[in-house]
C-alpha cells in the first residue's frame, strides 16, 4: 500500500516534471524523492513516469492516477476539519420526520432556517406519521420527528413548535357558510361528513371526536391525509374538521368555519427526539428550534 506522503511527492514531480524542482518545492532533496516515486511505482503496479537524463513525463497511466492522487490528498487535508466540524455540530446530518400536514406549515420555514443558519447540515426529510416517527426514533432511524402528541415523555424529550384552532372546512356557498357565526353541533345535522381514519390519521380523529360528537352516520369518506380531505371539500363532496394551517393549501372553493368552544391552541405539532441522543448536530438544530421560526 501506498502513502501519502508518496502521492504527495508524484503530484509535485507530475507537475513539475522535474525532480530537482519537485524536491525544492518538497524541501528535500532528490534521492529520497525518488525512492518515493519508486516505492509508489511498486505499490501500484504500473510506471507512472518516464524520465531520462533530459525530461520527466507522465505515462497514460500516470496522467489517470495523478487526478486521482489530487483527490485524494484534498480528501486526506480536509478530513481533520471534517470531523472537528461534526464532533462542533457544525456539519454533520440530521434526519427529520415529519407528517404531511407538517409539509405545508412549519416545514417549508423551519428548513429554510437551517440552510440560512446551520448551511453545513444535511437535512434528510421522511414524511411517516406520528407512529412511524416514534418507531423510527426508537430504532435509531430518525433524530428529530414533528410529530403529534402524545408521545412517551419517559423516552423523548418535546418542543411545541405551532399550536393552532381546529376548523371546520366546508365548500364555499354551503349553507353554514351562510351562518355568519361560529357552527354549533346542531348545524351539522345530515350534512355529509369526510372524516378522518382512526387508525391512520388518530390524533385529529381524536380531536374532531373531542370537540364536537360525530354522526357517524354522516360519514361519506374516511381519509388520512389532509390534502386529500381539503380537495373533497372543494369538490363538494362533505365538510371536514381540518387544523387552520390547511388555509395554506390555498385551494379555491373552500371556506374556513370556526367552532362553537373555540379552543385556539388545541391542535399541537411538536419536536420529538430521543433522551440522550448524541448527534452533534442535532443539539445544534435544537438550539435553532429555541426560537421561533419566522
Amino acid at each position: 500500500m501506498f502513502t501519502l506522503d508518496q502521492v504527495r511527492s508524484f503530484i509535485a514531480v507530475a507537475e513539475e516534471l522535474h525532480f530537482g524542482r519537485a524536491a525544492e518545492r518538497l524541501n528535500m532533496t532528490q534521492p529520497p524523492l525518488s525512492r518515493q516515486i519508486q516505492k509508489l511505482e511498486k505499490a501500484v503496479g504500473v510506471e507512472l513516469l518516464e524520465r531520462d537524463n533530459r525530461k520527466v513525463s507522465l505515462t497514460a497511466a500516470g496522467l489517470a492516477f495523478l487526478a486521482d492522487a489530487r483527490r485524494l490528498v484534498v480528501s486526506a487535508d480536509q478530513a481533520p476539519l471534517t470531523a472537528r466540524r461534526i464532533a462542533e455540530g457544525q456539519a454533520g446530518v440530521v434526519r427529520i420526520g415529519f407528517t404531511a400536514a407538517t409539509g405545508f406549515s412549519l416545514l417549508g420555514p423551519l428548513l429554510s432556517q437551517i440552510s440560512d443558519e446551520l448551511p453545513g447540515i444535511d437535512v434528510d426529510l421522511r414524511e411517516l406519521v406520528t407512529g412511524e416517527q416514534v418507531q423510527a426514533l426508537q430504532n435509531g432511524e430518525l433524530d428529530l420527528g414533528l410529530a403529534r402528541p402524545p408521545f412517551d415523555t419517559e423516552l423523548f424529550q418535546s418542543r411545541l413548535l405551532l399550536s393552532e384552532s381546529l376548523l371546520l372546512a366546508v365548500p364555499a356557498g354551503h349553507p353554514l357558510d351562510r351562518l355568519r357565526r361560529p357552527v354549533g353541533e346542531g348545524d351539522l345535522g345530515d350534512v355529509p361528513l369526510i372524516m378522518h381514519s382512526p387508525t391512520k390519521a388518530r390524533y385529529f380523529y381524536d380531536l374532531a371526536v373531542r370537540h364536537m360528537p360525530v354522526q357517524h352516520g354522516n360519514v361519506v369518506h374516511t381519509v388520512s391525509q389532509i390534502l386529500t380531505m381539503v380537495a373533497l371539500v372543494a369538490a363538494g363532496r362533505g365538510v371536514a374538521f381540518v387544523p387552520e394551517s390547511a388555509r395554506l393549501l390555498g385551494i379555491d372553493g373552500v371556506s374556513y368555519l370556526r367552532l362553537e368552544g373555540d379552543e385556539r391552541d388545541v391542535v399541537q405539532l411538536h419536536a420529538i427526539w430521543l433522551k440522550g441522543s448524541r448527534n452533534p448536530a442535532l443539539q445544534r438544530l435544537l438550539g435553532l428550534l429555541a426560537r421561533p421560526v419566522d
